[in-house]
């Protein structure tokens, strides 16, 4: 998150304001914070699990949002996940955000890993609908899941590893989540897949 500016917001001023604004805003506390912008392989993570979410969940009352749709907690903050998972059916009140989130995905960087991992954890888990909060890495491969089901403590997946959110009832392999993202781990693991499959090959 940015520097917050030097003013204080009530929550109707943000909402009032940040739909007549050119750069999406999150509030906390009275502070509102820029979003900076993300990376390429930010956005291949956010749209794989946003697409799949999405695709998994087609004719159910649940629907998935990437990056803008806000979850709002009480009246202390309204923030932006990555991907949004709500149950709702439409019907809470406001088109622009979210009070009853079943899944929360955010996609780690240098800039905003330690707000996603200490302020955000603790506010999204005190959210009574939250089952599951997950934070993925973009610059190596690694998928912590918290689940309330387990006392949010955390679950790591791998390359080559299966990732379930029970929530959604919905199995992904990382593969599929780090699909075109750049990194030496992906890099490394598909060198791997390559390689494997030339000596079966050269075996049969």
């Amino acid at each position: 998150m940015a520097s917050a500016q030097l003013c204080f917001y009530s929550p109707n001023d943000y909402l009032a304001d940040e739909l007549e604004r050119d750069t999406k805003h999150e509030y906390l506390n009275g502070s509102i914070y820029a979003m900076a912008g993300a990376s390429r392989n930010h956005q291949h993570i956010m749209m794989n699990v946003g697409g799949l979410f999405r695709q998994h969940l087609r004719g159910t009352p649940c629907a998935a949002y990437a990056s803008d749709m806000k979850v709002k907690i009480g009246d202390l903050a309204f923030f932006y996940p990555d991907v949004v998972v709500a149950c709702d059916g439409e019907t809470d009140g406001d088109a622009y955000y979210t009070e009853a989130p079943k899944i929360i995905v955010e996609v780690l960087s240098k800039s905003t890993r330690r707000h996603d991992e200490t302020t955000k954890r603790r506010l999204y888990q005190s959210l009574p609908s939250l089952q599951e909060y997950v934070l993925i890495e973009q610059d190596i491969v690694d998928v912590e899941v918290c689940r309330r089901s387990n006392h949010w403590q955390s679950e790591h997946f791998f390359m080559g590893d299966t990732v379930t959110f029970a929530a959604l009832d919905l199995s992904l392999t990382v593969q599929d989540i780090y699909e075109r993202v750049v990194n030496d781990d992906v890099s490394t693991y598909l060198a791997q897949l390559a390689e494997a499959s030339k000596e079966v090959g050269d075996i049969v």
